[in-house]
């Protein structure tokens, strides 16, 4: 019988992309193939993802490793949620959260529940209900898995953690399991002549590197994929305009805030990431609409503490590969396609994607069912993740800039079309399949841009205004309990995941 399993992969580009690729395939794969990551020092990384979404968890656990650990290592704080300032117009807040908001009503999502009540003419805010919101808003945190027995789920959380230190950490912990760099700048790629399948890199000193399957994390330029096998790009700058960006840390300032900032500006919008050394700032916008000098003027006048650098200029095209598997080929991270980081997914799609790839690991055979099961699934996720983002941006009221104009009133995919619509009328949403953002995501971002509904669901028409309001305040008062007996964020960290001092 002949054997055509894979025996060689190689991983081409460092950063956090390319080791968590050599990390996680050498700790379940590593018996069964040899992992080589090839990557230069002289080629620099975009090391400014430091915003994640709860899925990172379940990389800690694939890797084996203790989450406290990790975020030591790493300068790692917690992550509750995202506050939205000033999106559906200036003046407004909101924090899209990791958690639950409220509970079911019997067969009611809590959402209608709220929507008679507003309809009773209760103006109770729709997160009073939220666990992760109200600890947010205090800078509280503890691991809470749940609420006794009341029905109400813990907190929902992510990472916070510096990009460069992740992908030194996972290169710490691949290198022992058997993984080998090579360091070296690439001067071409080789291909078979028949099938045109990649067979060897060629390094600038006359290496070559051998292999059976090639993944491609070399940024945006897509070595490997976009150039070597001329796979062309999606561009979803229609519908998502926003294609530069800069970025500068700030020293650390107290409160040690749980979660990121996304504040809107005039032609795009700024982040703010708190880590136990500093904080990460950064502008995104869309070049048609600002200069890049005005650019920086709104992300300096916007900081809130002195920069420890000068801003770092980043160029974008929004969109994704035609494909992401090709031949022998899997592209991940930058290399695959870019979202730009609104709803920190960029670390979620190279797990997902790396999830998927070990579900339909290869032999040398590449079939076409798997390949093609895979690139139908990660379009799947990125077309979905893609709506999600729009819908931030084409839910506003805003009409100060040319820039919110642009968005207010541009076309939107079909798909999610039928979700505004669906949701306009009685607040309905249906999540297809196993798309990344639950309902209480999109009902948070719909109801937090005051995208209304008309009404709610026929069977809340049966409560009354006394029931409406004795549920909520219930919900109310045991989350405000809870949250009162947590450390603050600041204490928990510096008693369990306090990271040792850069200097």
């Amino acid at each position: 019988m002949v054997d055509n399993s894979i025996k060689k992969v190689v991983v081409v580009g460092g950063g956090t992309a390319g080791w968590m690729a050599a990390a996680l395939l050498g700790k379940l794969m590593g018996k069964l193939v040899s992992v080589e990551l090839v990557e230069s020092d002289q080629i620099g990384t975009v090391g400014v993802g430091e915003a994640t979404i709860p899925q990172i968890r379940h990389l800690t656990d694939a890797l084996q490793i203790s989450e406290q650990d990790f975020l030591k290592s790493v300068q790692g704080t917690y992550k509750l949620g995202i506050e939205f300032n000033d999106w559906g117009k200036l003046g407004d807040s909101y924090i899209h959260t990791f958690g639950d908001v409220g509970r079911r009503l019997g067969v009611l999502d809590y959402h209608q529940v709220w929507l008679r009540g507003r309809e009773l003419g209760l103006t109770e805010d729709f997160w009073g209900a939220s666990f992760n919101e109200i600890a947010a808003r205090a800078n509280k945190f503890a691991p809470v898995e749940k609420i006794g027995n009341t029905g109400l789920l813990g907190l929902g959380y992510a990472f916070h953690f510096d990009a460069t230190l992740v992908a030194k950490y996972l290169r710490n912990y691949a290198e022992p399991l058997g993984v080998k760099r090579s360091e070296g700048h690439i001067q071409q790629v080789l291909k078979d002549p028949d099938s045109g399948y990649i067979t060897q890199l060629k390094l600038e000193d006359g290496r070559l590197v051998e292999g059976d399957l090639f993944i491609d994390c070399s940024g945006f330029r897509s070595l490997l994929l976009g150039e070597a096998l001329a796979t062309p790009y999606v561009n979803w700058s229609h519908w998502l305009p926003c294609n530069s960006a800069q970025a500068v840390p700030t020293k650390a300032t107290e409160p040690l805030v749980p979660y990121t900032k996304a504040t809107a500006r005039k032609a795009g919008w700024q982040w703010r990431i708190p880590l136990q050394h500093r904080v990460g700032n950064g502008h995104v916008y869309a070049s048609d609409f600002i200069s890049d000098a005005e650019a920086t003027d709104i992300l300096l006048a916007n900081l809130d503490a002195e920069p420890l650098m000068a801003p770092k200029q980043l160029r974008f095209t929004t969109g994704k590969r035609e494909n992401f598997w090709v031949k022998n080929c899997i592209a991940l991270g930058l290399a695959s396609g870019f979202m730009e980081p609104l709803e920190s997914t960029s670390i979620h799609l190279v797990q997902s994607a790396l999830s998927r790839l070990i579900d339909l690991f290869p032999t040398r055979e590449f079939s076409e069912a798997d390949v093609a099961e895979y690139n139908t699934r990660t379009h799947f996720e990125y077309d979905t993740i893609r709506d999600f983002l729009i819908l931030h941006y084409k839910a506003t009221s805003r009409d100060d800039s040319e820039f919110w104009n642009y968005c207010r009133n541009m076309s939107i995919p079909d798909s999610l079309q039928h979700k505004f619509d669906l949701w306009q009328n009685h607040g309905r949403f249906f999540r297809n399949d196993d798309e990344l953002f639950t309902q209480m995501s999109w009902v948070q971002v719909f109801l937090g841009q005051n995208i209304i509904p008309s009404d709610c669901h026929p069977i809340a028409k049966s409560l009354t205004k006394d029931q409406v309001q004795g549920y909520s305040a219930d919900i109310r008062r045991i989350l405000l309990q809870t949250v009162d007996q947590m450390p603050s964020h600041a204490e928990f960290i510096a008693q369990h995941i306090a990271a040792p001092r850069l200097d």
